[in-house]
């Protein structure tokens, strides 16, 4: 069923960028679908220069190396032309509270360009997603055991539940690991992007970045060299989750980690 009675265009869009960090990273594509009230609708989809090196945790992503975008406009060469496609329009897409729109609001500003959201609604899918495909107990049992979870929310029906559907788990996957060691890493492992399971702490090239506080978009290196006293708070004072405090008490001792070893390990 197609959106009913539009105001004004919506414009669905998407990023492709050079990583997650906004004040450091670029957009390298961008897609754009434009509703109309009267049904049409408008297309664009472009590639971007972004004068910096692509990491390799993104080209793993996205699959976008620095050779494919060599030859492509920069997006200050665009910027004009992407404004007014937004122009008086709202907003759709899939998760964009996060990285997207901050991103484009960001590469605009760089222009001279103001893009918010103050006049702005916004249509997010993901949010739809997550509030109609319930992700709870009772929608796993139903999915992984096929029945009904009835007593919900009492200790003993979703505990028995929980033992079922992990049963269930084991049985459908064929990947998943059957000891507890290893589903133990399994559970707790971080987000490829991330060094430490809250994101505290992000990959760029191989190295640890800060993506929070005074020292976002700083690698861990230049802040165990230039505010060492950091480290320490980390370390001694702030509660913080024990495996980003592990990163920076190896920090201050001089060892870094690195994509392609683990936290602690020298940089090599």
């Amino acid at each position: 069923m197609p959106l009913a009675s539009l105001s004004r265009p919506i414009v669905f869009f998407d990023l492709e960028t050079t990583g997650l960090l906004v004040e450091l990273d670029r957009i390298i594509e961008i897609a754009l679908i434009k509703l109309h009230p009267d049904g049409r609708t408008e297309r664009l989809c472009q590639r971007f220069n972004p004068g910096i090196k692509v990491p390799a945790e993104s080209v793993a992503i996205h699959g976008i190396t620095d050779e494919m975008l060599r030859d492509q406009p920069l997006f200050k060469d665009w910027a004009t032309r992407l404004y007014a496609f937004f122009e008086n329009s709202d907003i759709g897409g899939y998760a964009m509270k996060r990285l997207d729109i901050p991103m484009l609001s960001k590469e605009f500003g760089r222009v001279g360009l103001s893009f918010t959201m103050d006049d702005r609604r916004m249509v997010d899918a993901s949010v739809i997603y997550r509030k109609k495909e319930k992700r709870d107990l009772s929608a796993a049992y139903k999915f992984y055991c096929g029945k009904d979870l009835v007593d919900a929310h009492s200790a003993d029906a979703d505990t028995q539940a929980t033992y079922e559907v992990l049963l269930a788990q084991l049985d459908r996957y064929a990947d998943l690991p059957k000891d507890v060691d290893s589903l133990h890493a399994f559970c707790t492992a971080p987000e490829p992007s991330q060094v430490d399971q809250e994101g505290r702490l992000v990959w760029r090239d191989g190295e640890a970045f800060f993506n929070f506080g005074k020292h976002r978009y700083h690698s861990l290196e230049q802040v165990a060299q230039e505010d060492p006293n950091y480290l320490e708070w980390v370390v001694e004072k702030a509660s913080f989750s024990a495996d980003f405090v592990e990163v920076c008490r190896q920090a201050r001792r001089g060892l870094f980690p690195h994509r392609d070893t683990v936290p602690g390990a020298k940089k090599s």
